[in-house]
């Protein structure tokens, strides 16, 4: 069957091929909302048009105008789909909520492969009072009980598949230095070129001409993080996850705005990213709760997407407020989606949403 000629998602043939994908979905939920109800979690919902977006700098918002009843038109104040609920559960943090969780549609845009969609749904916890430690282990309780899931609902094994790569969710999970990885894979001491208060001028271009001698194309006009992401993508992530779950952790803390620096070791921050068949899964950190190096880290991360797209959003000073409130906490958001594909076998993210129209 031709594309021009394949039936629209809602069409009878089009839902029985997907009927085994979103039936591992419905059973995937229902194991996601079971753990998080016996570890005492309350389920939340935050509204998802926010005054910021979020921060990385290379993720695209979809942008709103909200107006007031009787306004007239062109008199709304510009709003954002949310990339991530993660400013409005911090904030119910704050208010001294020591356990959520929330299950969500959050939107990107620009971001479309078999493993993006743009708008898709997000995992995202938060514990107080806890190191980021606790959040590895839900998210390695998470593959298994997602697998587990799966597997009783599609009669197969427990094992996630991506592209002919396989991990064992049942098996020890690996907690992998990003450090160590780039020393392991490609042969790179990484942290000898970030600046830091500890190493305060390496280089300008260390990590380029490193990264040269390992054989990637670099150009003259890419930075330490195109770089950084070239080796991660090329060198370092299709090794990730295979046969069983790493967790990469000890991220450079200039790729952590929202994290918390290491303490003893200013250079990093607590950070770590879930992987499984080389594919990111969830992203958590140990959450920064200063507010004032949070307001820096935040103007920074505008300045460069100013520079890099020509775009610059608000921040969320009812945000700052509130993490000068915040006890020491840990969160994590992980791509519901894309365990649920891994876990079922499913060959693209649109076989397990409901009603893909985009």
């Amino acid at each position: 069957m031709t594309p021009a000629s394949t039936p629209p998602w809602w069409h009878p043939e089009s839902l029985a091929r997907r009927k085994p994908f979103l039936d591992a979905r419905r059973a995937a939920t229902k194991a996601v909302r079971a753990y998080f109800q016996a570890e005492g979690f309350i389920e939340v919902e935050t509204p998802a048009v926010q005054v910021s977006p979020g921060v990385e700098r290379h993720i695209r918002p979809f942008a709103t105008s909200l107006r007031e009843p009787g306004g007239e038109e062109g008199s709304g104040v510009q709003r954002f789909l949310h990339t991530s609920p993660e400013f409005a559960m911090k904030k119910l943090v704050a208010g001294g909520m020591s356990k959520v969780v929330q299950m969500c549609h959050v939107w990107r845009d620009g971001e479309r492969s078999p493993l993006h969609h743009p708008e898709f749904t997000m995992l995202e916890w938060y514990r107080s009072g806890t190191d980021y430690g606790a959040l590895m282990t839900d998210c390695e309780n998470l593959m298994r009980g997602v697998a587990k899931a799966a597997e009783r609902t599609l009669q197969q094994g427990e094992s996630l598949r991506w592209q002919g790569r396989v991990c064992d969710p049942a098996k020890p999970v690996e907690r992998l230095t990003v450090q160590d990885a780039f020393a392991r894979h490609i042969g790179i001491d990484l942290l000898a070129t970030v600046e830091d208060p500890a190493n305060p001028a390496p280089p300008p271009d260390k990590l380029k001409a490193q990264a040269r001698v390992q054989g990637l194309y670099v150009s003259e006009s890419d930075t330490w993080e195109d770089v950084f992401f070239r080796v991660m993508l090329e060198r370092i992530e299709p090794h990730l996850g295979i046969g069983a779950p790493t967790i990469l952790c000890e991220y450079p803390a200039n790729l952590a705005a929202l994290a918390r620096r290491k303490p003893g070791q200013s250079n990093v921050a607590e950070r770590f990213e879930l992987y499984a068949c080389g594919v990111e899964l969830a992203n958590g950190f140990g959450e920064l709760t200063d507010a004032a190096e949070q307001r820096a880290r935040l103007s920074a991360e505008m300045a460069k997407k100013a520079r890099l797209y020509g775009e610059d959003y608000p921040l969320d000073e009812d945000f700052l407020a509130a993490l000068a409130r915040m006890p020491p906490a840990s969160g994590v958001a992980l791509g519901f989606d894309r365990l649920v594909m891994l876990a079922s076998g499913a060959p693209h993210i649109r076989d397990v949403l409901w009603t893909p129209p985009l």
